[in-house]
């Protein structure tokens, strides 16, 4: 299995970048019909957003310090930070996703000029950060699980990691930004 991922990096991280994103304009453009997804109570639904919020600021912290780890020489916890963000994003993701494909995008309730000139920017530099984030971190895990540690670094995971986790962290904290707008500011 090692071998076939090790050999396949460029042609697997292609292929689940495409699924991901096909799950994701799925859900956003409202593709997946809302009688197949089971829902929870609207007090659930309320939550999500604020779990995101946290689970996103949780995950600017445990990827800043897992970039600080591998600085450090620290690779056993760089491993555990990264996967560990991982897993947020991915629980970010699913929980976003479902309420999205349930209720809809939220809409902006703030004025007008705030919505055009602070609104929308930040949501378009949050939303394409995190598509461009998709198929960097793909590549970068598939190099990690797919080589002894000895030889990431003669491969593109340092460079493309740092682009990576560079752009995750911009993302993450834009979308604390956009959560504040809907929920805290507005």
């Amino acid at each position: 299995m090692e071998s076939t991922v090790r050999n396949n990096v460029p042609a697997l991280t292609a292929l689940l970048t495409v699924v991901s994103l096909a799950l994701v304009f799925a859900a956003v453009l409202g593709i997946v019909p809302k009688g197949s997804i089971p829902r929870a109570p609207d007090s659930v639904l309320g939550a999500i957003p604020h779990a995101n919020a946290v689970i996103s600021i949780v995950a600017v912290a445990v990827i800043g310090t897992a970039w600080r780890d591998i600085r450090r020489g620290n690779v056993a916890r760089h491993r555990a930070g990264m996967l560990t963000g991982v897993v947020l994003f991915v629980a970010f993701l699913g929980l976003y996703l479902y309420r999205v494909s349930l209720e809809g995008p939220t809409s902006f309730a703030g004025p007008e000029t705030v919505y055009q000139f602070v609104y929308l920017p930040v949501l378009a530099i949050h939303m394409l950060l995190a598509i461009a984030c998709i198929p960097l971190l793909y590549y970068v895990l598939l190099l990690a699980i797919s080589h002894p540690i000895n030889e990431l670094s003669q491969t593109n995971h340092p460079r493309v990691g740092r682009i990576a986790a560079s752009l995750w962290l911009i993302s993450f904290s834009l979308g604390v930004v956009v959560y504040a707008l809907l929920y805290v500011v507005y």
